[in-house]
């Protein structure tokens, strides 16, 4: 890739394409192609380098993103008007790519928060959980007695408590009671019930619901106990009642809560689930890879790297095949790709309805163009596994869970399966937040940066202004993930994000 502040960025010597650093009027020279701009073409959106003929492959990263609808001549606007998406063959040759990680012989470390079983947490909630959406007024009046903001003196006496939060859903009931959503709903919740950045948990039901508590303290091999507390409204006599036995549940875990310290951990402790919303046409040039530079240092460190959103790695999934350790782990991934497939088909799509309107509006143009910038998140590490949707991620390396493109649902099964920190690229802008795991935003381009600096925390424009390269932005991100592992707030935590962003995946018909 170009580094210069030449008008247009080239990505790939095979590319036929490359992409506008700023908006370019009609008459610019991009001497480096040999070709001058015909018409005006956006930031961040492409430019044909020679003549590309009907029904041609056009081509980005090296890679093809889709067919030219009709001629185009050089120096054109490539976009929604003259290319479509358009199936092509992949080649797949699982573990081609699988190069062994060099482990660094002194591994990063992070302040962290240690459990008494050895898992290691970079926050230190109290969570109020619910198992249908019949609980959730409840559960969140108990988690609002306890906020700093409305009433600082609920936690004043326990600083070391990041917060009381309360994660409701509109689920948990007229579904299959034998059925994939409901395994797949109390997957979820015993993932955020174990979390390690939940010191306790409280479980909140109606008592009628299909996803009886006592079905998901068995489906999930949950204990209850002091840091693990349930009950219902019903059986506890409406919802006054409930709520202040909440509170006073509550009350009784904020002391055994309060009593941690944080101390130096190896960064093999840090897992990192990879995002991004509101995508542009610079995501897959400056944010996306440098967020995988950043990725592949924490797996040289001995962490653990999620990687997900099926629908947006469409197309470039024999990339990820190349890197599986195993055929094992590549047939893994291309099950899920199949399962999307089928999905989509019954419910009367396709796996091309992507990308967005803002998408579009940024640069890009087809799933296969959105798909292989997403990809450039996970970094060039070996995949060494591929787990569903809200499963435990066991493994340490870079790892893939299916999930859907929809951040806060691929989000919820991230932290589900284990992340204790978010990183989260974003070209048109996101005010997204996650709790109990912080989040961390990146900005793909400086101009979004000045725009909405209050919800971003780092800037990666500075690549495409060529300034920094995607190594040292790599360094400044990887960085900034163990420092918020370690305590430093986000923006997104400052602004008080994370309740409502909990959506679990709904798969299933609502009865």
């Amino acid at each position: 890739m170009t580094t210069s502040t030449s008008a247009a960025i080239r990505i790939h010597p095979e590319d036929n394409v490359v992409i506008a650093r700023r908006q370019l009027l009609g008459g610019t020279v991009l001497a480096e192609e040999g070709v001058t701009v015909a018409g005006l073409v956006p930031p961040g959106h492409k430019i044909a380098t020679r003549a590309i003929a009907a029904g041609e492959p056009v081509r980005r990263y090296g890679q093809i993103i889709g067919s030219a609808t009709q001629p185009i001549g050089p120096g054109q606007h490539v976009h929604v008007h003259n290319l479509a998406f358009s199936e092509f063959a992949r080649t797949h040759e699982p573990g081609a790519g699988a190069l062994p990680t060099a482990h660094v012989p002194e591994p990063a470390t992070f302040d962290g928060i240690v459990r008494a079983d050895g898992r290691v947490a970079t926050r230190n909630y109290i969570g109020v959980l619910t198992s249908v959406n019949c609980s959730a007024t409840a559960a969140r009046a108990i988690a609002d007695h306890f906020r700093r903001d409305i009433r600082p003196e609920a936690l004043a006496d326990y600083p070391n408590v990041d917060g009381v939060v309360a994660l409701t859903h509109g689920m948990g009931c007229a579904t299959d009671s034998a059925g994939e959503e409901l395994l797949v709903l109390r997957r979820t919740l015993g993932g955020y019930a174990r979390h390690a950045n939940f010191a306790a948990v409280l479980v909140v039901g109606l008592g009628c619901e299909t996803n009886q508590i006592q079905g998901l303290i068995a489906q999930e091999g949950l204990e209850e106990g002091a840091n693990l507390q349930t009950f219902s409204i019903q059986d506890t006599g409406g919802t006054a009642k409930t709520v202040a036995r909440g509170v006073e549940l509550i009350k009784r875990m904020l002391p055994h809560a309060n009593r941690v310290k944080r101390q130096p951990v190896p960064a093999r402790h840090l897992t990192v689930g990879l995002q991004c919303g509101g995508s542009d046409g610079y995501s897959g040039i400056s944010a996306n890879p440098a967020l995988g530079a950043a990725v592949d240092r924490l797996v040289r460190h001995g962490g653990t790297a999620i990687l997900s959103e099926t629908p947006e790695i469409y197309g470039g999934e024999h990339l990820l095949t190349r890197r599986a350790v195993s055929r094992q782990v590549a047939d893994k991934l291309l099950e899920r790709i199949a399962w999307w497939e089928a999905y989509t088909a019954r419910n009367g799509m396709k796996m091309d309805n992507n990308p967005s309107a803002g998408n579009k509006a940024g640069g890009l143009t087809t799933i296969l163009e959105k798909s292989l910038g997403a990809i450039a998140k996970s970094g060039t590490t070996a995949l060494v596994d591929v787990v569903e949707f809200a499963e435990a991620v066991k493994q340490r390396g870079f790892v893939y869970m299916d999930t859907p493109g929809y951040d806060p649902v691929s989000a919820t099964g991230q932290v589900a399966g284990g992340a204790n920190l978010i990183c989260f690229t974003t070209g048109r802008g996101s005010a997204y937040g996650c709790a109990p795991s912080p989040s961390l935003k990146l900005s793909t381009n400086t101009a979004l940066w000045h725009k909405q600096q209050e919800d971003i925390d780092i800037d990666c424009g500075t690549v495409i202004d060529g300034l920094e390269s995607v190594d040292e932005v790599g360094e400044r991100i990887f960085r900034l993930m163990l420092d918020t592992a370690s305590g430093r707030a986000t923006k997104s935590e400052l602004h008080g994000y994370g309740q409502n962003e909990f959506v679990p995946w709904q798969l299933g018909a609502v009865m």
